[in-house]
């Protein structure tokens, strides 16, 4: 993010926000499940556990909050650029951040740092979602009018829908959002083949898994209506209106998109590993929902104090999903404690969970401290 602009603090606290509950506070709740063994404990875990197909959980805000931050930075890092009559920096700066985010994402996967070509899977990561997204609002951004970004988001939704909705092959589509016979399904199939993520080849033939089931190449149209609805609450959150008038825009916004979206879900089911345009309504709208409540909270009201931590998270966020997802610190936890494994039983996986949880908030603390912060 472009550090030559004032930062808006409830964005940063929203991001690490996101990522806390990403990188720290799920695996660990999970951890504790064998340990509190109640019934309670597993109802209230759903909030932490992606729903099997249809519908929608707390837990499956995470990426498309992720997404549509990385929508809310861009009015504030790009419009510097905009009337700018020689845009070659700002695309090379686009396009670099780009090829970064999709590294990133193969390395995030396993990929990459696994040196097996066997498991090289191109496009299966949030990160590269997020390049998708980022590419093509920035230009939009950057050449069109917020009427037109607006016209734009809605013909993707549309788009998308329409394809699912009326195009049949082999089968797939035709209206089926089953997870066996959607259209999204068979492109990925078609257009990826053995580099679909737990795609492998025996005899000569590519053999999909039964389990995989995120859709990437047709959900990229509604991927990237996830972050341009990001760029319209940063152009709300930059603009010159009341701040109050600001927080009531975003929290107004966000309820009419949940509650559009679960009405148009009884057409087009609400799925996230799809990722429908119904899904996209609806988690767009607990993001607006989010934003508005933290601005008015950091923002508005001014209060900061027992936040930093968060910031912590939320100014390096890259960093932090990086090291919770490429190195596997576990082994640091095990060389200290593992003489307690003995004594505790099941406390000790979440001592190991917890250890490195430690680990990467002390290493952003670091970051942070130092003002060192990964610029994509």
């Amino acid at each position: 993010m472009d550090t030559n602009y004032k930062r808006l603090e409830s964005l940063d606290v929203l991001r690490g926000f996101d990522l806390f509950c990403l990188v720290g506070l799920c695996g660990f709740l999970h951890s504790l499940r064998p340990v509190i063994a109640t019934s309670w404990y597993d109802s209230f875990l759903w909030n932490f556990s992606h729903v099997a197909w249809v519908g929608f959980s707390p837990w499956d805000l995470v990426m498309p909050l992720f997404m549509f931050m990385a929508g809310v930075s861009m009015p504030f890092a790009l419009s510097r650029y905009k009337n700018d009559p020689d845009k070659w920096a700002v695309y090379k700066r686009i396009v670099k951040r780009v090829i970064l985010l999709w590294i990133f994402g193969m390395m995030c996967q396993g990929n990459l740092l696994g040196l097996d070509p066997n498991r090289v899977y191109l496009f299966s990561n949030t990160l590269q979602s997020i390049a998708v997204g980022y590419l093509i609002s920035a230009l939009l951004f950057l050449h069109a009018r917020p009427s037109v970004q607006v016209v734009t988001a809605f013909c993707l939704l549309i788009a998308y829908w329409a394809a699912m909705q009326f195009i049949s092959v082999d089968g797939y589509g035709g209206g089926d959002y089953t997870k066996d016979g959607n259209l999204a399904e068979w492109i990925d199939r078609m257009v990826l083949g053995r580099f679909r993520d737990g795609a492998v080849v025996d005899v000569g033939q590519v053999v999909f898994s039964e389990i995989y089931r995120y859709t990437w190449i047709l959900s990229s149209l509604n991927f990237v209506v996830t972050v341009l609805t990001g760029v319209f609450a940063g152009q709300i959150l930059k603009s010159k209106i009341d701040q109050k008038r600001k927080w009531q825009w975003l929290l107004g916004i966000g309820v009419a998109m949940v509650v559009l979206g679960w009405l148009w879900g009884m057409q087009i089911p609400v799925i996230k590993k799809i990722w429908t345009s119904s899904m996209v309504l609806v988690s767009s709208g607990y993001c607006f929902l989010l934003m508005g409540l933290f601005y008015y909270w950091i923002d508005y009201k001014g209060h900061r104090k027992y936040l930093t931590w968060l910031k912590v998270y939320g100014m390096n966020s890259i960093v932090a999903y990086m090291l919770a997802n490429v190195i596997n610190f576990s082994c640091i936890g095990a060389s200290l404690f593992y003489g307690l494994e003995q004594y505790i039983g099941d406390l000790y996986a979440c001592l190991m969970k917890l250890s490195t949880v430690l680990i990467i908030y002390g290493i952003l603390w670091l970051l942070y401290k130092h003002k060192i912060f990964l610029k994509v």
